[in-house]
């Protein structure tokens, strides 16, 4: 079960996932049944946007392009932002997603998340290698 917020206050259509690391974004809005105007029926949007120049490691921009995209509904809708459930009296915090171990694959950068790859430099004749931000605004937030 997904519950949404609305895409303006004037608009009915409901957002229900809004992945930025995916580029997805699934709507929901009731509409007139064709067959009977008198009844509603609720319709979902599936937008997504294939990125075509994403690298297979996103964070390594020498990497190979990335042919194969996956989108799986539930990977999309997990939620693993942790919430407090009272329980007998006592509080306990608990996980609302059921797969969140595993890493989210990313085929854009989510401005949200903070992303580096090691650029090498040469040093006093040494090269060493320092982490460079490729998403800064994330990397560097007050």
């Amino acid at each position: 079960v997904l519950a949404g917020y609305p895409l303006s206050p004037k608009d009915e259509e409901y957002v229900l996932v809004n992945n930025k690391c995916q580029c997805v974004t699934v709507t929901s809005k009731f509409v007139p049944s064709k067959e009977n105007p008198d009844e509603e029926i609720l319709v979902r949007n599936i937008r997504i946007i294939v990125p075509l120049q994403a690298r297979e490691n996103i964070s390594d921009p020498l990497s190979p392009l990335r042919t194969t995209f996956v989108y799986r509904m539930s990977d999309l809708c997990r939620n693993c932002e942790p919430a407090e459930v009272e329980l007998g009296g006592v509080i306990h915090q608990v996980q609302q997603g059921n797969s969140c171990e595993e890493p989210q694959t990313c085929y854009t950068y989510d401005r949200n998340q903070c992303y580096t790859s090691p650029v090498p430099l040469l040093y006093h004749g040494q090269v060493q290698h320092a982490p460079a931000a490729l998403t800064p605004a994330s990397c560097f937030a007050e």
